[in-house]
């Protein structure tokens, strides 16, 4: 991974005769949605916002909305809430269509509470009151098919062809020329749009790629994710095949988002010392570690988000950290002023980036303000540890951790009551839902979830 300090780019948008521009943002489950408006009722709208129904808020994957949690008063009656646009996001995304991403704001100009953009922005702005400033990046990872959507939803995504062979288990080039030439596309589209990317590649599990996006600011590349989950999909479909971002797409490997982080302050890497881990990096780790449990709701979203899970697999299951130690929950890098990061490697790739990245900058401002002390790194393999060695299990269920992001009254202060508990009641209507509607707890990836999950988020 490149310096932390280096900015995301973006390409200046060209001058487009767009026929009509499309407006996007995330729900909390990751889903990108919006919808396509004329250039004179954007040119109307721009400053105001444009009206959406606050059902986005509360339906589920399945289109049901979700049970479990009181409705705040701007919600619950199909009432409007406003997707302002972020100008500085406005691309042409192909020739006749611009694109723009917004937040959503209540009718009296206060920002929606759970609005996953308007999330990592109040994080954002609180570190600056310590006077830091957060530089991210983060690995996406999907898995691409030979055959296309359609295909793929006829055999309910089961039984598909992983594009490009056989070959696992990272980093071959042996790949036939679908393969690459999908992700040549994939890069051009990038490029094309303005998203700066810094590598792609082969991945563990046949068919799988992992893409590396450029450092920068939390909010700008949260924006960079979503677009550049969105190019990949489109991609598929132009070329004939199907992409997923499923936490475990098959009963094989699974899929990450592994986040990278590094502050600032005064000018300098906040983390580095030149005799390992900085002050600064053990309380950022020290809150990671202490909040993990209840973030780990956040970041592994959905029911098949815990089918990773499992020792020697690749990722973490233990709440632990370490330097240099991938098989840790936290991996520290140190040694170099430019460098030294933390790797957050438990988010899966179904999460939805804004929101992960939300649940690691509030665990590090609680770190920071309480200057929480981290316990003893595992020097070994993280991996099948005894019990007795005082490292807890991560969290294996999504009802074990919503329970434990409800016990959490620190993600609860700093992320805000309203989010928690519909986040906590969505997880549990989620679970509920795999339970009476088809779900097999026993299968290693039952049908109900290849169709919940394939496409969305």
């Amino acid at each position: 991974m490149s310096d932390l300090r280096t900015p995301a780019t973006s390409a200046p948008r060209r001058d487009s005769a767009a026929r009509a521009v499309r407006l996007e943002a995330t729900n909390p489950e990751g889903c990108f949605l919006g919808k396509n408006v004329s250039p004179g009722k954007f040119a109307a709208g721009k400053d105001s916002g444009f009206p959406f129904a606050d059902l986005l808020f509360g339906l589920d994957l399945g289109n049901l909305p979700v049970f479990g949690a009181a409705h705040p008063a701007w919600r619950g009656h199909l009432d409007d809430v406003y997707l302002r646009p972020d100008m500085s996001t406005l691309v042409e995304w192909k020739p006749g269509l611009d694109a723009v991403i917004g937040d959503y704001w209540l009718k009296d100009g206060t920002p929606v509470p759970l609005c996953p953009r308007n999330l990592v922005r109040k994080m954002t702005e609180r570190l600056a009151t310590r006077g830091f400033t957060a530089t991210v990046a983060v690995e996406i990872e999907a898995t691409v098919f030979e055959e296309p959507i359609h295909e793929a939803r006829a055999r309910g995504y089961r039984g598909l062809t992983p594009l490009g062979g056989s070959a696992g288990t990272a980093y071959h080039l042996a790949k036939s020329a679908d393969w690459t030439g999908y992700m040549n596309a994939v890069a051009d589209r990038l490029d094309e749009v303005g998203i700066a990317w810094e590598a792609w590649s082969d991945e563990d599990a046949a068919g799988q790629i992992e893409m590396n996006l450029a450092p920068g600011d939390p909010i700008r590349v949260g924006d960079a994710w979503a677009r550049t989950r969105q190019i990949m999909r489109e991609v598929a479909f132009e070329r004939g095949h199907s992409v997923t971002f499923m936490a475990k797409p098959t009963a094989g490997y699974g899929q990450a988002s592994h986040i990278n982080l590094s502050l600032r302050r005064d000018g300098a890497n906040a983390f580095y010392a030149e005799s390992g881990p900085s002050e600064t990096m053990l309380h950022a780790i020290g809150g990671l570690l202490a909040t993990m449990e209840g973030t780990t709701s956040i970041v592994l979203p959905q029911i098949t988000s815990y089918r990773r899970l499992v020792d020697l697999s690749g990722p973490p299951v233990t709440i632990s950290w370490g330097v240099s130690n991938k098989t840790a929950a936290v991996r520290a890098v140190c040694g170099h002023p430019a460098y030294s990061r933390l790797e957050y490697r438990l988010p899966g790739a179904d999460a939805n980036l804004y929101l992960a990245l939300a649940g690691v900058l509030a665990g590090v401002i609680a770190g920071l303000e309480r200057k929480i002390d981290p316990p003893g790194q595992v020097t070994e393999m993280a991996w099948c540890l005894p019990p007795g060695l005082g490292v807890d299990r991560i969290p294996d269920t999504i009802t074990k951790a919503a329970a434990a992001l409800e016990a959490d009254l620190t993600l609860r202060e700093l992320l805000g009551e309203e989010f928690v508990d519909c986040w906590i009641a969505s997880r549990r209507w989620e679970w509920m839902q795999f339970h009476t509607a088809g779900g097999d707890p026993f299968a290693e990836l039952s049908e109900w979830e290849s169709t919940r999950y394939f496409e969305l988020p």
